[in-house]
């Protein structure tokens, strides 16, 4: 996501916090540059003229260009009209409204509506413990409602039962119905699209809307359609009036520039972007900790919610307390892995880490990637229990019979025990057992030590409280957008996967 645009830009801020002093003309040329890598990532031509202009605005004057760091400086400038371009603060779906809140997902066909719908169902049903019912109203394409019924069960959501010959407009009243009968919270009502807007798609959505009075109208658009994106939301808006944009598809564009330009131009603010395939790949847009991302100072905040969510508590507090008496087998190494994996691994959680999009080059080259905790927990699922809870039985016919059964060679396996050596040595020298121990600290601050419990909603927002976080208006709960502590801190992860990460450096290598 943004990967291009995060490249080029981090290439020209780079050229310009070298500098002792900034000239004018370094301003404009760094500028041009800016131009250049905004039209490469197909953001619109009117919000690249816009956004040019208020960074040379404020950039181009006396306390900028006497500043000790003025390269760091115009960073923050940018920074700060990257946010005000992207929305300025997170909005998330609103729920204000007496039961039951109707939502209603229009957009094209292939734009990913249904499958959104369902992901939203279960995000609310989740975190927010609402009640929620589904209702396709798409009558045209074979099997929608089918599809919707399957992805129901799915996530474990209700769906309105099917019943054939009914119209679009007919079942949304048969859904609204059904859900204040039955006590729903929420009903998403997922509306047919078209190959192309047409005057037909229009009038069936806007009698769709004043059948069934929508709280919130959000446009499904695909992220990879670029500037018809922009043109997609204006025709939308025009006629049935949207209330917000999903943007799908995020991890598949390295570009971004329809989430750069569709805030700007329609005035609609982006709720969600869908990224990935599974149902629970789907974030709310913040617009601070999207221009974090943009600009390679990633999303602590983001990558400690993953975790919360992710991480077993019970397995976690096991781990700790094995870690404090300064034990670390290979099933516990193989327990790290798969938290790495369920946090969503180890490319998901370089890719919020602040500084780590500069060292890509590196990374690739020392063959550290998800490919490589894959090919471990194989070897290490390829042995018995006995043989993960004692390494030193790992004798040579015993490795030979375990690359074989992980489709490994040995020499990979040697590797894998190696690497295990020396982060068991890492979990005793680090004094674990003491209180006031590396682990014990870092155990601590992920609400992992004995007798804690796993971070709360609260909790988390305490932590971004002091992180200097502030809470989106109308958030229904959950992770508020964070603002970063510092522009140009490095804020470290603790702990992050029981040790795992702290433990061994990216190469390899023993610290």
């Amino acid at each position: 996501m943004f990967e291009s645009l995060s490249d080029k830009l981090s290439g020209i801020f780079d050229k310009l916090t070298r500098r002792g002093a900034l000239s004018e003309a370094d301003v404009n040329e760094a500028l041009r540059e800016i131009r250049r890598a905004l039209l490469d990532a197909d953001v619109a031509l009117d919000v690249v003229r816009s956004f040019t202009d208020k960074v040379r605005d404020r950039a181009v004057g006396a306390g900028v260009v006497k500043s000790v760091t003025p390269g760091q400086m115009v960073v923050k400038i940018v920074n700060d009209v990257l946010i005000e371009t992207l929305g300025q603060d997170a909005q998330p779906i609103d729920l204000a409204a007496t039961p039951p809140v109707a939502i209603m997902m229009v957009g094209l066909q292939g734009a990913g509506k249904t499958t959104t719908a369902a992901k939203i169902a279960k995000r609310l049903k989740e975190r927010y413990g609402k009640r929620v019912l589904m209702a396709s109203l798409d009558v045209k394409r074979p099997a929608a409602q089918e599809q919707l019924a399957v992805l129901g069960r799915q996530v474990e959501v209700d769906t309105l039962p099917i019943v054939a010959g009914q119209t679009p407009v007919q079942i949304a009243k048969r859904a609204m119905e059904a859900a204040r009968l039955q006590g729903f919270d929420v009903v998403l009502l997922d509306t047919a699209g078209r190959t192309h807007i047409d005057e037909p798609l229009m009038a069936e959505m806007a009698e769709i809307k004043t059948s069934a009075k929508p709280h919130e109208i959000l446009l499904v658009a695909d992220a990879l359609t670029g500037q018809d994106a922009v043109n997609l939301a204006q025709n939308f808006d025009e006629r049935v009036g949207l209330t917000g944009i999903v943007l799908t598809r995020m991890d598949g564009d390295g570009r971004g520039g329809a989430a750069l330009s569709m805030r700007y131009v329609t005035g609609k603010p982006i709720k969600l972007i869908g990224v990935g395939e599974k149902m629970d790949a789907l974030d709310e847009f913040s617009p601070t900790r999207i221009a974090n991302r943009i600009l390679g100072m990633g999303d602590i905040v983001a990558l400690v919610e993953k975790a919360a969510q992710a991480i077993d508590a019970e397995q976690a507090r096991k781990a700790a307390e094995r870690m404090a008496k300064g034990k670390f087998d290979l099933q516990d190494l193989c327990d790290q892995l798969a938290q790495v994996e369920k946090i969503g691994g180890l490319g998901g959680i370089m890719g919020l880490l602040p500084g780590v999009a500069k060292m890509k080059d590196q990374i690739a080259a020392s063959g550290f990637d998800d490919k490589m905790v894959r090919r471990q927990r194989a070897i290490i699922l390829s042995m018995t229990p006995r043989e993960r809870r004692n390494p030193d039985l790992l004798k040579a016919s015993r490795k030979k019979r375990i690359a074989a059964g992980s489709g490994a060679k040995v020499e990979e396996v040697n590797k894998l025990l190696k690497q295990h050596r020396q982060m068991a040595d890492l979990m005793k020298s680090f004094g674990a057992g003491k209180r006031g121990g590396m682990m014990g600290k870092a155990a601590q601050m992920m609400g992992l030590g004995p007798g804690m419990q796993m971070p709360s909603q609260e909790e988390l927002q305490k932590l971004q409280e002091k992180l200097g976080v502030q809470q989106p208006k109308g958030a229904p709960g959950g992770i508020p957008a964070a603002p970063p502590p510092d522009l140009f801190s490095k804020p470290s992860l603790p702990g992050l996967g029981g040790g795992l990460l702290s433990g061994l450096n990216p190469f390899g290598k023993k610290k």
